[in-house]
């Protein structure tokens, strides 16, 4: 399983990606579109989510009332939101589900007892803070889980004829939005940040793995460990090991600010 993302400037052009890859043949359990929403939409669309027949009265609303928000699901189709660090977010499908609960967000029971371990497959957590980033800019986000690569190409281009920017460019987007800043604060701390900047930034985007960024840090100094013995061995003779520690450090306590901000902004 291959997963394929396109970042759309509207949630329009991500809905109609999304309903070519539909009639081409992508299976609904493997296509999403996570799209941004305030506080006020997404509490209205709770209001109104229908009750299907294996669901009690009142679901909907329960849903939402879950301690840090909630996922409601709506036969399968629609789910909303609140994703640490981001706020509010509608989603289509049960990849939907598993891109939320992967980032953080409360899966509500109505959601969760329908998601199958299958529906997880091939999903890049590694990219999920790349998402966040274009949600927290107002964009949407499509995300596809092809079967083989001719699959998966095929996906790509119906994304690149739809106008979607590849989460490789999104990714770059990000670093750049924030590479002043760090530049900064490096040169304050010490060290050529022109020199380290390559491997400060890898660092700063293992802290930002969907599975550990929440967790203490020595609950996770083995993970941290792991991936500087991975980049020590692709850039053998290399000094790695000083500005990748930085950076990842540096990536948890910016993680930690986007939480503490969305939570301000609730």
């Amino acid at each position: 399983m291959e997963s394929v993302t396109g970042i759309f400037d509207t949630r329009t052009a991500a809905e109609l990606a999304y309903d070519q890859l539909k009639r081409a043949g992508i299976h609904l359990d493997k296509l999403t579109v996570l799209t941004p929403g305030s506080q006020d939409h997404m509490d209205k669309e709770i209001q109104t989510v229908p009750i299907d027949s294996s669901e009690q009265p009142g679901m909907g609303a329960a849903i939402g009332a879950l301690l840090g928000g909630g996922v409601g699901i709506t036969g399968g189709s629609v789910l909303m939101a609140l994703i640490p660090g981001v706020g509010p977010i509608t989603a289509l499908g049960l990849l939907g589900a598993a891109v939320l609960g992967a980032a953080g967000a409360t899966v509500g029971a109505a959601a969760g007892g329908k998601i199958e371990k299958s529906s997880y497959e091939g999903l890049p957590e590694d990219e999920i803070f790349v998402y966040e980033d274009a949600l927290r800019k107002g964009r949407s986000v499509l995300i596809a889980l092809a079967d083989d690569e001719p699959s998966a190409s095929s996906v790509r281009e119906v994304l690149k004829q739809a106008g979607a920017e590849s989460v490789d460019a999104a990714r770059e987007q990000w670093w750049t939005g924030l590479r002043s800043s760090e530049e900064s604060r490096y040169a304050k701390s010490g060290g050529s940040f022109r020199e380290d900047e390559e491997f400060f930034r890898l660092g700063f985007q293992a802290a930002m793995h969907a599975r550990t960024r929440w967790m203490e840090f020595d609950q996770v100094s083995g993970e941290m460990n792991a991936a500087l013995e991975d980049v020590q061995r692709r850039y053998p003779g290399k000094d790695v090991e000083e500005p990748f520690t930085r950076g990842y450090r540096r990536g948890r306590e910016h993680y930690q600010q986007l939480c503490d901000e969305s939570r301000k902004a609730a």
